[in-house]
């Protein structure tokens, strides 16, 4: 991927951190906060619709458990290694879904969000690329960063993910790299199959890293270089990035985003937000878990290593950072 002429700011989930995340008010109000991109989650339907949530239980998004009519649905499956119970993609139509109504998943972090509760529905990946495209301007073009969820399970039901997404974004015609669709994935079998599927001049693909031992093989430098055969860029966790150019200060090494560079990858870092829950101690503001720390600093130390982009929960902070760092003309 080319280098970006500035870092970008990408809305993870839209701003949920003040509308319930996935929601078109939550994408919405992302790109009225100054991201140039949103990201949405990809998961897949009982009937083959790609549909938008985090995660494809519904119990902590939707109102799912107010529908009598679904009871019988709630079952106990392995999640990324957990058991959890509750209501699953997969078990629904897209119709079916299309009958519950978003709600605020950290209520006790963002209690404000749940004015917002029932107000909007579940959406699809064609509607959340049609919004990116009707808020686009010449000057401003607004992009879809989608995250794509649990291929597995796709395989497991006699699907591919791959194809399901290489069709769709055909139909919408958003498969070109210079179209309005970038894909990501922690799973990088379902990105090779699409760079098969869709070609050289396919959408950009974006390698997630897990903090694991399988992250830190991929952030090597002969991993970096494998990614660099299927992927245009990289996306480490912000603690990963932070603590490895700490390492690399003491060394006078290369840090991982400067790796990443020489491999001409982007490092796209995930994922900021402002709350003391998720800041490290000397980034916290009180002691309430939800009041709101320094998430600028957090921004600013993370752009001036060199990140190609932030995804984050609150665009705005990210837009402010980034603009704190940017020359202004005299």
């Amino acid at each position: 991927m080319t280098r970006l002429p500035q870092p970008v700011v990408i809305g993870h989930r839209g701003a949920p951190a003040y509308r319930p995340e996935h929601t078109a008010a939550s994408f919405e109000l992302a790109i009225d906060l100054g991201a140039d991109l949103i990201e949405p989650d990809v998961v897949v339907s009982r009937d083959g619709v790609l549909v938008v949530r985090h995660e494809s239980e519904l119990s902590l998004s939707t109102d799912v458990a107010e529908h009598p009519e679904f009871a019988g649905r709630r079952t106990t499956r392995l999640v990324d290694g957990k058991l959890h119970t509750g209501w699953f993609v997969e078990d629904f139509t897209c119709a079916e879904l299309r009958t519950l109504r978003a709600v605020e998943r950290m209520p006790s972090l963002r209690p404000l969000n749940t004015a917002y509760d029932g107000r909007c529905g579940i959406l699809t990946l064609a509607e959340v690329i049609e919004l990116a495209r009707c808020r686009s301007t010449a000057e401003r073009p607004v992009r879809v960063l989608a995250e794509l969820k649990h291929p597995e399970w796709c395989h497991a039901e006699g699907r591919s993910m791959a194809d399901l997404v290489a069709d769709e974004l055909r139909l919408l015609g958003a498969d070109r790299s210079s179209g309005t669709v970038l894909l990501q994935s922690f799973d990088p079998a379902v990105l090779r199959e699409l760079r098969s599927r869709l070609g050289e001049d396919g959408p950009r693909m974006v390698q997630l890293v897990e903090d694991d031992h399988a992250g830190d093989v991929m952030v090597t430098p002969s991993g970096l270089r494998e990614i660099s055969t299927y992927a245009q860029g990289v996306g480490p966790s912000r603690e990963r990035v932070l603590a490895d150019a700490a390492e690399h200060a003491l060394t006078g090494a290369p840090n991982l985003v400067a790796q990443a560079h020489g491999a001409e990858l982007t490092v796209f870092c995930w994922t900021l937000r402002a709350e003391n829950a998720f800041l490290p101690e000397h980034l916290r503001r009180g002691e309430a878990p939800e009041a709101l720390g320094d998430a600028l600093g957090d921004a600013a130390a993370l752009l001036a290593l060199g990140v190609d982009g932030l995804i984050t929960d609150f665009p705005d902070v990210a837009v402010r950072a980034r603009t704190a760092l940017t020359p202004q003309p005299v």
